[in-house]
């Protein structure tokens, strides 16, 4: 396999040599891909904005949008995917540039890059769609911030985002793509039509998806900061020279439901775009099913919700397993003296838990023992909440972070 990259490696330069300044923007990735693949780095779930979390004024349309992403593995090929999905009428993006960041919203003018689309400088997102970027060469480093900035032409009143960035990012009227500094921007805790970033990896190169609610999301976490727990995943497999290949892809959207009711598409009917559709995914952690359990009205609706749960995980479990994505499942955190306690709520969870600890994941990863008070195993850790008693704060999610095995990711 070295043999036969090392002899299209040598295409590649003699293709780079033939092409010129075009081949510096874009790359054929059918080349790339020989000895090679696609991996996911980033990505956030996408869902149709709320009224209160839109784009501040002035806004999205003829106007510029400046957002930073935490990336996990690097590489020198990179591909951008956006969204319209959840939108009713076309987006234009008019010109994209990527740079790194120095100090946000300042980027690094001596590595911005603009992104094209087909080789073409404008993109059209067609309502209920998504588009890949053309390949770019870019040296991402792993583990650094990445500002990407949008000049929109027209944008859909339907907006398709993601709400719960818990990273600022920054509008500017007009088009500002090569504005360095970003001074004076309006600022919004949001992210709008990013979808992912893939980079071009070895074949030893994989990514972990991790799929669930605010908790996974990082409601309680620092914004700005990036330490959700599965940032703090990716810092511990950085660090480890046998697992520093390994990308994660945080799936969380703040409310989300595994079967029905919540916030954004179910973890169900969004199942196929978010898990099966990223790119290099080996390995599923699923966290959900908190919102479900909180939505319980009566003591009578729990066998029957309960069931609807299990035979979700099923679900998402053999869909993963026939991709050959091994499946972990979460416990679900304690909760007692939440706004959802109640006794039958705490008896689906663990009629849930029981279910996760004892059948068809391939591991489980048991949050709710690490994360039990050790004085009542129905409540969080007393320093480890957000002040609500379900969602952990930023000790909290280091914990979880500290404690998954990372020899789960062979």
């Amino acid at each position: 396999m070295i043999k036969r990259y090392l002899k299209y490696g040598l295409f590649f330069s003699l293709f780079i040599l033939i092409a010129g300044c075009k081949t510096t923007q874009e790359v054929n990735s059918s080349t790339l891909s020989v000895s090679k693949n696609w991996v996911g780095s980033w990505a956030c779930a996408q869902m149709l904005v709320e009224p209160n979390n839109m784009p501040p004024p002035p806004g999205l349309a003829e106007n510029t949008l400046r957002q930073i992403v935490k990336v996990s593995i690097g590489g020198a090929h990179i591909r951008f995917r956006f969204s319209n999905l959840f939108s009713d009428e076309a987006t234009v993006l008019k010109k994209v540039s990527i740079a790194d960041v120095l100090n946000a919203p300042e980027i690094d003018k001596n590595t911005q890059k603009e992104l094209s689309f087909n080789g073409n400088q404008e993109i059209t997102i067609e309502p209920g769609k998504e588009v890949f970027s053309d390949v770019l060469n870019f040296q991402l480093k792993p583990g650094q911030l990445l500002a990407i900035t949008i000049y929109y032409g027209t944008a859909s009143q339907k907006t398709t985002g993601h709400p719960g960035s818990r990273t600022t990012s920054y509008i500017l009227q007009g088009d500002n793509v090569n504005n360095v500094s970003f001074e004076g921007a309006v600022k919004t805790d949001h992210w709008y039509s990013i979808m992912g970033l893939d980079v071009m990896a070895s074949k030893k190169t994989a990514a972990i998806v991790c799929l669930g609610n605010s908790i996974t999301d990082g409601r309680g976490s620092g914004t700005n900061r990036q330490n959700r727990w599965t940032d703090i995943l990716a810092a511990r497999l950085l660090a480890d020279k046998n697992k520093e290949n390994i990308g994660v892809l945080n799936l969380g959207i703040g409310g989300n439901c595994v079967v029905k009711g919540g916030l954004g598409p179910t973890a169900l009917d969004r199942f196929d775009r978010d898990v099966l559709s990223q790119s290099g995914v080996k390995w599923l952690v699923i966290l959900e099913g908190i919102n479900d359990i909180g939505g319980i009205k009566r003591a009578e609706e729990v066998p029957q919700k309960t069931k609807e749960i299990i035979d979700a995980y099923k679900i998402m479990i053999d869909k993963a397993h026939a991709k050959g994505i091994k499946v972990y499942g979460c416990t679900i955190l304690p909760f007692q003296k939440s706004f959802y306690d109640a006794p039958f709520k705490q008896e689906a969870r663990d009629i849930v838990n029981a279910w996760i600890r004892n059948n068809d994941f391939d591991a489980v990863i048991d949050f709710d023992s690490e994360m039990a008070s050790k004085t009542d195993l129905k409540t969080i850790l007393p320093d480890m909440h957000d002040g609500d008693f379900l969602h952990p704060n930023e000790l909290g999610y280091r914990r979880m972070g500290e404690v998954i095995d990372l020899n789960l990711f062979k």
